[in-house]
């Protein structure tokens, strides 16, 4: 089966503004929600967003941010996949 972008849904994202890290809910057609670290989205001198790059390794700025947000990224995961 060839990949579909059309069955390819972010249903929640979330971003870090001071580092450009992105971490996403998505679900592809019909399958179980799941978490996608990355990518990065930085910004061009002029303030636009260059093309996305690898989340690559994470810096402590990312860690804190991702650890603030744990709770509310775990609870909508939660009510879209439940654990086995």
């Amino acid at each position: 089966m060839a990949y579909d972008p059309e069955m390819d849904k972010v249903l929640k994202k979330w971003k870090c503004e001071e580092t450009g890290l992105l971490v996403s809910i998505n679900r592809y057609g019909n399958s179980e929600a799941k978490l996608q670290i990355g990518p990065r989205i930085l910004l061009k001198k002029d303030g636009s967003e260059r093309a996305p790059a690898k989340a690559g390794r994470l810096t402590i700025e990312d860690l804190l941010w991702f650890y603030d947000i744990i709770d509310e990224v775990k609870d909508e995961l939660s009510g879209l996949a439940k654990p086995e």
